[in-house]
């Protein structure tokens, strides 16, 4: 594993549309049942986490939908299933929390990031609240704002 250059994780795969689409409230860190071939194709970066979410069943936590590649070197006695569903593993108090926020305040688990944690793979769950059509609007347009103000800085810096 490469150096980690003093941050906490090295990120493997972001869930950049979880941004746009939710506002993330809290976040979680969570361990991921893997077997071995999924562990080697998400080392070799092979994983998307675009259309992935989180559900809770039987006080259990889920990730659905998420695809690893499998690597053409998997072992033929395995039959790799790309977008099975993979258990999470919390602390039971974290869970009963999220079960407490998700069935009565409506708000939603969405993965987050992928990351290395001390040569662990962990994920980073979001607890996320939709966002209405407008919201994204208003997040684009200051984005936006934003960009044209650090281009006119650095423009004029350029000038001076």
């Amino acid at each position: 594993m490469p150096a980690q250059n003093g941050n906490k994780h090295m990120s493997i795969a972001q869930n950049k549309k979880a941004y746009h689409d939710y506002f993330i409230e809290d976040k979680y860190e969570a361990g991921l049942m893997l077997s071995g071939w999924e562990v080697k194709a998400i080392r070799a970066s092979r994983v998307q986490l675009k259309e992935a979410y989180v559900v809770i069943k039987n006080g259990e936590v889920f990730l659905i939908g998420a695809h690893i590649s499998p690597l053409a070197t998997a072992s033929t006695h395995v039959h790799p299933d790309a977008t099975r569903s993979r258990k999470l593993l919390l602390h039971a108090e974290e869970i009963s929390k999220l079960i407490g926020k998700v069935e009565r305040s409506g708000y939603t688990l969405v993965p987050l990031d992928l990351h290395y944690t001390r040569g662990r793979i962990k994920l980073e769950i979001g607890l996320a609240k939709g966002k209405k059509q407008h919201d994204k609007r208003q997040a684009e347009k200051t984005r936006e704002s934003n960009l044209e103000v650090q281009r006119a800085m650095r423009s004029h810096n350029k000038l001076a």
